[in-house]
């Protein structure tokens, strides 16, 4: 099923879940593979519509995030989407793989500009390539019969130079023909909510879905602040920090605050949720038993 059609004819917020492939070769990585579909397995009875699979820097797993989304949808029959990104691939080569995505029954794709290759500061497009997501969003549009969604930022892509600007820039990537806006992570729902009426001002009407992370360990909260930019409420860390040395009430206590943020959308009206598990079913599950 194509993401417009998961999201229009859903009567309450559709669940979707983010995974990445594991790192590894041979048959580490085939046995790493066995143990993400199990924990996928544990997380099928929310009756997940969409799982999508992401890409790793520069396409560095490319044939990896094709493999593991055809596994995740043949073997859990359940829809996926890859990502996909304008690094290192020329219009031929992202053609290519494409339709080889289609040909093998895949619907969905996530499409994005990626980060600057390792080493560099500045994204600079292949030759033949994209510099923006836009243009790769319009590309896929054309070419294929894909439905494409996209990535936005309740608090602002880091290298935007504005909030406006930002969401100017996404409404480019809706109007070359996004169906679905995924957005970063985020702990502070007002962030969200200022983004989505922003958002309607604009007169953007494609589903704006909320993605949510449970944090699970202090480790955890310089990673997701330094890859994702996203801010934690003062209030929130202070209490995170002050029980440090306590992991298993640390989390306990990711568990309630994004059960408490789940709650709070799903009474603002969010069309589905996007949940970033970290190929881990515990932490997710928690909080949608409590919801």
């Amino acid at each position: 099923m194509r993401l417009i059609e998961i999201y229009s004819n859903a009567t309450k917020p559709v669940i979707s879940f983010e995974v990445f492939p594991p790192k590894g070769e041979g048959i580490e990585y085939q046995q790493r593979v066995e143990n993400l579909l199990l924990e996928l397995t544990k997380l099928k009875k929310y009756k997940p519509s969409l799982i999508s699979v992401t890409y790793g820097a520069g396409g560095s797993t490319r044939e990896k995030t094709f493999d593991l989304v055809l596994k995740i949808k043949n073997e859990l029959e359940i829809e996926t989407m890859p990502h996909f990104t304008c690094v290192n691939f020329d219009k031929v080569q992202i053609l290519d793989y494409v339709q080889k995505l289609e040909s093998k029954g895949i619907k969905n794709i996530l499409a994005l500009r990626g980060d600057p290759p390792k080493g560099t500061e500045i994204f600079v497009a292949p030759e033949n390539g994209f510099s923006h997501a836009n243009e790769l969003v319009e590309f896929i549009r054309s070419n294929t019969d894909l439905s494409v969604a996209v990535a936005g930022y309740p608090e602002k892509h880091p290298e935007a130079v504005s909030f406006q600007i930002d969401l100017f820039n996404l409404k480019r990537k809706i109007t070359q023909g996004a169906d679905v806006v995924f957005t970063q992570l985020f702990f502070d729902n007002n962030d969200f909510f200022k983004f989505y009426e922003n958002l309607l001002n604009l007169n953007v009407n494609v589903p704006i879905i909320p993605g949510i992370m449970v944090v699970q360990s202090i480790s955890q909260i310089d990673k997701i602040i330094s890859l994702s930019g996203s801010k934690i409420p003062k209030d929130y860390l202070e209490l995170l920090y002050k029980y440090k040395e306590d992991s298993e009430y640390i989390k306990q206590l990711g568990i309630e605050y994004a059960a408490k943020q789940v709650k709070q959308l799903i009474e603002y009206g969010v069309k589905g949720l996007h949940f970033y598990p970290l190929n881990k079913a515990y932490a997710v599950s928690s909080v949608l038993e409590m919801i």
